[in-house]
């Protein structure tokens, strides 16, 4: 569903790649697009609304539409008994993201939030740390994270800009800057990231949100600043710039616990382990190809389908992810912490 700019650079590519997986239809609004991906990908179906893809044998739905269509398609998928990989965000409320896993748990389905950076092995490693206890209590979290998207959210991107690489689609112009599309600006299109790595990295959810937003004369905000409470007491204190220079971005995740603290940076892909005995673990820095591997929320899902591997980003960090955004802009609207449970 929504076989646009990401779909096309991301998905589509790792299930064609994939040979447990065939791809049997790809969706666009507009049906002559629509024939153009099929013909171009291979793909025997190609369609234009969500029913006449739930006509087809499907067993798998890859939703990379725009926020505000990622409820109703998610719950028809998931309620014809399909697994799903939904794009982040993962809708545009808490109680539409809770209701999507929900019916997933219920029907025993496979539902993954598409967040790459759950896959690296620095990432893996850092969890393993942290929810075996070798780091002991998470006191503070700190982190900075920027991205080249202030075009996106003022609408005057071209995914070459923000990719690096040549895109077989440009991605739509509403997609980010409009926000009753997109649900707002940085909070929505990279806190998004940000929040579910939380969840993912410590197995908690958020209890309390304070922040402030800055949209520098943009529709959405590009600057965020929170400061968020786990349900087990670990603070985080969480900056995002959608508008950095573009001569680097960052990625820096800094976690304090009381036996030990890590040191992250995603965009560079470097990660330290430091222990009260003074000893400095450096790992091995990734590979360019393994600092962001967009085909991987894919795989997963087929894997784990299959039972060949665990599902690694599971759709709970998504709720998690919109109990924080939806947290935070209740907050900058009332001015007040919010309390989420």
């Amino acid at each position: 569903m929504g076989a646009g700019w990401w779909s096309t650079f991301a998905h589509l590519p790792a299930l064609q790649k994939h040979e447990d997986a065939e791809v049997v239809a790809v969706q666009k609004r507009n049906r002559n697009a629509a024939e153009k991906v099929a013909r171009d990908f291979g793909v025997p179906h190609a369609c234009s609304t969500l029913e006449e893809v739930l006509e087809l044998d499907l067993d798998v739905m890859i939703i990379g539409t725009t926020p505000n269509v990622h409820y109703a398609q998610a719950k028809a998928a998931l309620e014809r008994g399909l697994h799903v990989l939904i794009e982040k965000p993962m809708t545009l409320r808490v109680d539409e993201a809770s209701e999507l896993v929900e019916i997933a748990n219920q029907r025993n389905l496979q539902f993954i939030i598409s967040c790459p950076w759950h896959y690296t092995r620095h990432s893996l490693e850092a969890r393993q740390q942290i929810l075996t206890g070798k780091l002991g209590h998470i006191r503070l979290i700190n982190i900075l994270m920027t991205n080249f998207v202030e075009d996106f959210i003022r609408g005057t991107s071209t995914a070459d800009t923000h990719s690096g690489e040549k895109s077989y689609l440009e991605p739509n112009k509403a997609s980010y800057s409009d926000p009753s599309v997109a649900g707002g600006g940085q909070i929505y299109t990279q806190v998004s990231h940000v929040a579910a790595y939380l969840s993912y990295l410590t197995g908690q959810r958020p209890y309390s949100v304070f922040a402030e937003f800055d949209n520098a004369d943009a529709p959405s905000d590009l600057f965020n600043a929170l400061t968020i409470r786990l349900e087990k007491g670990s603070l985080v204190s969480l900056g995002s710039a959608g508008a950095p220079m573009t001569t680097e971005r960052n990625y820096e995740v800094r976690i304090f616990g009381d036996d030990g603290m890590i040191l992250l940076e995603l965009w560079k892909g470097t990660m330290s382990v430091h222990n009260r005995k003074g000893e400095v673990i450096d790992l091995p820095p990734l590979g360019e190809d393994e600092i962001y591997p967009h085909e991987a929320p894919a795989r997963n899902l087929i894997d784990t389908i299959l039972g060949k591997s665990e599902n690694l980003s599971p759709a709970t960090h998504g709720l998690a992810a919109m109990e924080i955004i939806e947290a935070a802009c209740q907050s900058v609207a009332s001015g007040n912490k919010i309390l989420i449970r």
